[in-house]
């Protein structure tokens, strides 16, 4: 099981980077990219370890344990595979102390020829996420020594399926689009709550899965945006008692989203009746675009070196990105995230890497997601959905 203060530690730093979103539509893994920083934690030193470790919320000289432990406890979790891959030069000396700390047979070598090795590498992106990312997150080039990569695979299977049919939205900017429709009932009233934030309130839906993995859905109000929305979303799982469930809501309009009226019935039973769509998310996130938030400031100066528990030679981190899938449908929610960082050769003059920032298409009514660890409350995957997809009439058969 995780241990309780890195699953505190893992969801701090998700609260922080949903904090630092752009608008638009996204999704991101900070349990893919929190292990790669607490092994690169382990072995900094100077500012470069301090930033790290405020980065990640542990002792550096506990990140190693930590880092080890998470993914062998989420490789323990039904629905859920972790996978972890090193790449060093083959004339790179590693300390045999930090090789140590990672899991056995990890450990591979660079070849020298950037295309071989970026296919290699691209092809173990691919193999380990069941082929739903095709490539690394970063390049390979003649200056790279080290490679450090991550990858985590969340699938889980509704308990009581939705029904997929079309949705006619009353208001906002998708009215007049023909879009695909997920409907459930049920009597569970407290599937469903308000939270009470400081941004407002939000509406809570959970959506559980068999494999102990559910998905928790979060509107806001409309003018709340995934930077609010997600980290108050985040800090909900810590405070169950900040949601008040749908038994207890008064009748009108009491969250976002939601009506609570007193209707005629047969037998009295209670009905929570939802409506969403469906969704599939994509997104890369270049790490080097807020250093900060990840530790990785002073980390990526290559004037000098900052990892002498890795190795002798002087290194610096060179790229640090994350590709991410998410998809939510009617009997299931599946992910896939690739995490990689690479480092270079240190004591040169500093190298400025470039990358087009990539704009999608923003909508009124966004909402969020998180899925989440039953029992340990680890959340796995965050996101922001803002494009629903089109309604299709099933082809008739003849």
């Amino acid at each position: 099981m995780t241990r309780s203060s890195t699953v505190r530690a893992v969801n701090a730093l998700t609260a922080r980077w949903a904090s630092a979103l752009p608008e638009g539509g996204t999704a991101f893994t900070t349990a893919g990219v929190w292990p790669l920083l607490a092994l690169l934690a382990h072995g900094a030193a100077g500012p470069a370890r301090g930033e790290l470790a405020d980065a990640v919320g542990i002792p550096a000289e506990h990140a190693a344990e930590e880092a080890r432990g998470l993914p062998a406890a989420i490789d323990a979790m039904p629905g859920m595979r972790s996978a972890l891959g090193l790449w060093t030069d083959e004339t790179l000396p590693l300390e045999p102390g930090w090789l140590a700390e990672l899991p056995e047979h990890v450990h591979q070598q660079l070849t020298g020829d950037a295309v071989s090795d970026q296919a290699r590498l691209d092809a173990w992106a691919a193999t380990c996420t069941d082929g739903q990312i095709a490539s690394m997150p970063v390049d390979v080039d003649t200056d790279t020594r080290v490679v450090l990569a991550g990858v985590l695979t969340v699938r889980t299977d509704w308990i009581r399926p939705f029904e997929r049919a079309g949705l006619e939205a009353g208001a906002g900017p998708w009215r007049g689009r023909d879009l695909a429709g997920l409907f459930r009932t049920t009597a569970l009233l407290d599937r469903v709550g308000v939270a009470q934030t400081p941004i407002g309130p939000i509406t809570v839906l959970q959506v559980l899965g068999a494999q102990g993995i559910d998905v928790h859905l979060f509107l806001g109000t409309e003018d709340a945006s995934p930077g609010q929305v997600l980290p108050a979303a985040v800090r909900t799982l810590d405070d169950r008692r900040s949601v008040l469930p749908g038994d207890r809501l008064p009748y009108g309009t009491p969250g976002p989203g939601l009506t609570v009226e007193r209707i005629p019935s047969l037998d009295g039973t209670p009905e929570l009746l939802v409506e969403t769509v469906p969704f599939t998310v994509t997104a890369r996130h270049d790490l080097l675009e807020d250093p900060d938030l990840f530790g990785l400031r002073t980390a990526t100066d290559r004037t000098r070196g900052h990892f002498p528990a890795i190795s002798n030679d002087p290194l610096a981190v060179g790229a640090a990105a994350q590709t991410v899938t998410a998809t939510f449908g009617e009997r299931g929610f599946r992910s896939a995230s690739v995490t990689a960082l690479s480092v270079a050769a240190a004591g040169l003059p500093p190298q400025y890497r470039y990358r087009a920032r990539r704009i999608t298409a923003r909508f009124d009514r966004p909402f969020g997601f998180l899925a989440i660890h039953r029992t340990s409350r680890l959340v796995l995957n965050a996101g922001w959905v803002t494009e629903p997809e089109a309604f299709e009439e099933p082809a008739w058969e003849w």
